[in-house]
């Protein structure tokens, strides 16, 4: 398909930015969207490059999704210890429940408040893509999504390495925090690592444990729609059944319990991170940035407000639980 190769494209060159000095704390993901976004408005997507560009937005990301199990096993989880994964687990669900009650206090549109919600509380760019396959919000809602939890994830890896010495937090408390309310991996990692080794293994492990919990979330959304829908007078409109979600949960148990080859676990997870990008290149093939436009501040606000939430509610865990 001409779409799947146009996406292709510039995922290749996302992917080749992306070790350019200076751009590499930017994934490709997030590289590839916005060169999508860039080709889109300054030349046009051609007509017949669509169907491509939808299967990419939506067969190759949900099978993005399922490999990204490859980089789960439940022995790294256990690693980061009870109190660290309620930590995690309780500021996950707190900034998702913030951030959606304050874009209803907003008036931020809900599929877009769900997006941001997500992007924030889970795995950035991600999980925006990931709950989109359940919210079905616009492209320019995920767009617009992707650019909250990339400007905020980045404030943050450069602002929480200067932080620790200030808040009196050890190697392994500053991973934690890292790890539980950055968005990205990819700003998570630069972020830690610049503290400490210990640090940024804590902090990587943290961060795997939302990541984790990406496919419990998404079924949730999956059920409350399917629930709404069915409570809607004369609606038969349901929610498709996120089965990425579930081969996510089943490809993590199999890397749990079965000894896979490394060679072959690199492979996948490379797979994964490159159709990711092949999908979000699409999507930016599909923006057009004037209604990205017309959606005002108030999302950019919810993002600020889902970001300083983040922070402070998993640091205020951490130095109760601590």
């Amino acid at each position: 398909m001409p779409g799947v190769a146009l996406a292709g494209a510039i995922a290749l060159v996302a992917k080749l930015l992306h070790g350019v000095p200076g751009i590499a704390t930017f994934s490709p993901m997030i590289l590839a969207i916005s060169i999508g976004i860039f080709v889109r408005n300054l030349v046009g997507t051609p007509s017949f490059a669509a169907p491509g560009i939808s299967f990419s937005v939506r067969r190759l990301l949900r099978a993005a999704i399922v490999l990204l199990g490859f980089q789960i096993t439940l022995t790294q989880l256990a690693a980061v210890g009870a109190k660290g994964l309620l930590i995690v687990v309780g500021t996950l669900v707190a900034t998702f429940a913030f951030t959606l009650a304050t874009g209803r206090a907003l008036g931020v549109d809900r599929k877009l408040t769900e997006l941001i919600a997500a992007g924030t509380s889970i795995c950035g760019a991600s999980a925006v893509v990931a709950t989109n396959s359940v919210t079905g919000a616009s492209d320019e809602d995920v767009a617009y999504a992707i650019a909250c939890v990339t400007i905020f994830g980045s404030i943050a890896m450069f602002v929480y390495p200067v932080l620790p010495h200030l808040l009196h937090l050890d190697g392994g408390a500053y991973g934690l925090w890292s790890g539980a309310s950055i968005h990205e991996i990819a700003q998570v990692a630069a972020a830690s690592f610049q503290n400490s080794q210990r640090a940024g293994e804590i902090a990587t492990v943290a961060k795997l444990a939302r990541v984790m919990l990406l496919a419990p979330v998404v079924l949730a959304l999956s059920v409350g729609s399917r629930l709404a829908a069915r409570g809607a007078p004369g609606s038969l409109a349901r929610a498709p059944l996120p089965w990425f979600a579930i081969g996510f949960v089943a490809v993590t148990a199999v890397n749990s319990v079965v000894t896979i080859p490394s060679e072959m676990r690199d492979a996948t997870i490379t797979l994964s991170t490159f159709l990711l990008t092949i999908a979000l290149a699409a999507m930016g093939l599909e923006t057009d940035i004037s209604k990205l436009y017309a959606q005002g501040l108030r999302p950019a606000i919810l993002g600020a407000l889902a970001f300083l939430f983040i922070a402070i509610f998993s640091l205020a865990l951490i130095k109760l639980m601590g």
